[in-house]
């Protein structure tokens, strides 16, 4: 008789397949026809009374809408407000985050343990009960009106949860690959960008992302903070064109379709980090 072929099970495998078809199919049925509904109101002439039924396919189609909602809420200089803010404070919240994390998974337990009962605590507070002390300080500085306070929660990693989750990423990691780099006197931050980082990169992609749109959509702290219409963020310039005209509904969907696609844009571009994951040769799984 012929032995059986040694090997791991693809039953594992296969259930992660599935598991993923269904997450995949679960964001289709939940998100997409949202989606496809704000498209279509977004596309009806404005002016018009809104239609008795849900219309996929307006009659007539016009991109109106559009260019209203950009002469008339300045969604331009607000998209660049966004982005200049995202692209500084993304990066450098997963930059502190990754080094809060290894650094946790790196020290004595005692401290580790206090460091992460601490930032469970954290993560109770309303975000709303730091609004005053946080505006109280940004004011005492001079900082308020500007775009800085709006990036300055990134230089503490933004949320505690996302060092927690580098944490644990980098504690799930074999300890024979850290005494492996101590043998070859590698410094801490070099295991850090040359060995750990590089093997949690579907973390990385998924924390990239979930910061994107976080600080993408924030409207909260723009209003507190930001009184120049020429500062304005996204969130607040769809705010300013929503009371301009509550009747016109196209086009304020059409403003809320120009500030979606960046958010999709990023998902789309992390979801195979979010799907497949690498094994320490780096081929995809």
């Amino acid at each position: 008789m012929r032995g059986r072929a040694s090997g791991p099970s693809p039953l594992p495998e296969r259930a992660a397949r599935v598991w993923r078809t269904l997450g995949a199919a679960f964001v289709i049925l939940v998100f997409v026809p949202p989606l496809l509904l704000l498209v279509s109101g977004s596309l009806t002439e404005p002016g018009l009374p809104p239609p008795p039924t849900p219309q996929l396919v307006p009659e007539p189609v016009s991109t109106t809408g559009y260019q209203q909602a950009v002469e008339l809420g300045g969604l331009l200089r607000a998209s660049l407000n966004s982005v200049l803010v995202a692209v500084v404070a993304v990066p450098l919240s997963v930059l502190v985050a990754a080094l809060a994390g290894f650094a946790l998974a790196r020290v004595a337990p005692r401290v580790t343990a206090t460091v992460v009962a601490a930032s469970l605590v954290a993560l109770m507070v309303p975000a709303t009960a730091l609004l005053v002390p946080r505006f109280a300080i940004f004011r005492t500085l001079g900082l308020t009106d500007t775009l800085v306070p709006l990036i300055a929660p990134a230089l503490v990693g933004t949320s505690p949860l996302y060092v927690l989750v580098y944490y644990l990423a980098f504690r799930a990691l074999p300890a024979d690959l850290y005494d492996a780099c101590l043998v070859e006197d590698l410094s801490p931050m070099r295991i850090w960008w040359r060995v750990a980082l590089p093997l949690v990169r579907p973390v990385t992609a998924a924390l990239t992302a979930l910061t994107f749109v976080l600080t993408w959509s924030n409207f909260l702290d723009p209003l507190v903070y930001v009184y120049d219409r020429d500062l304005f963020t996204l969130p607040l310039a769809l705010r300013s064109l929503s009371v301009l005209d509550p009747t016109n509904f196209p086009v304020f969907l059409a403003g809320a379709v120009l500030a979606t696609v960046p958010a999709l844009a990023v998902f789309v571009l992390a979801q195979r980090r979010f799907l497949h994951h690498d094994d320490p040769t780096g081929r995809n799984r």
